[in-house]
């Protein structure tokens, strides 16, 4: 078979009908199934929380109502603060009770200050917005000592190592050669 027959071959096997299958046999058949790589589950972002206060604020001030801000919170907030809010925004949508509405909120700690800030601001009539800007303003606060916490235990942790590491080269190249020196001189005036 000459070169342009085969060619031609090849080309008509692409071309044809059901080619693609046959082109698909061909690479899956001699090449092995690559691994599935999987991405590492990311930590959660200690933040979101204050964010979603803060969004919660934002549309508050921007005219939206309680349940529709909080159902629009809902959508991106970390769990289970979406929980709650999404809870709270259909009940309030169905005209609960605002008491009755954030007693979710009550049943996981990170989420009760919430319900109480939501209740006192239904009870009293100040505004939620504020209410919510204080939340996000703890949270970060909150963040914010946890990781000067964990600095500073890291700094007292690396100390041991390194004290341990320049110990020894504090006795052989400060101590040391000065009790050898005072003993030299001492022992040297003695002995004349």
């Amino acid at each position: 078979m000459s070169a342009a027959a085969a060619a031609a071959l090849a080309v008509a096997l692409l071309v044809a009908p059901g080619a693609s299958s046959a082109g698909a046999r061909l690479t899956t058949s001699s090449a092995p199934a690559a691994p599935e790589h999987r991405r590492p589950v990311a930590a959660p972002d200690p933040l979101a929380g204050a964010g979603s206060y803060d969004l919660f604020a934002a549309c508050l001030r921007a005219g939206l109502s309680v349940p529709a801000t909080a159902g629009a919170v809902a959508e991106r907030a970390p769990q289970p603060l979406a929980g709650a809010l999404r809870r709270a925004a259909n009940l309030l949508a169905l005209g609960a009770e605002p008491d009755a509405a954030w007693r979710e909120a009550d049943v996981h700690p990170d989420t009760e200050i919430l319900g109480r800030a939501a209740r006192r601001s239904a009870r009293s009539g100040t505004a939620m917005a504020d209410a919510m800007a204080a939340l996000a303003a703890g949270q970060r606060a909150e963040v914010e000592d946890r990781g000067a916490a964990a600095a500073e235990r890291a700094g007292v942790l690396i100390s041991g190592p390194l004290g341990l590491c320049f110990l020894p080269a504090f006795l052989c190249l400060g101590i040391a050669p000065v009790v050898i020196g005072l003993a030299t001189r001492v022992l040297g005036q003695g002995l004349l």
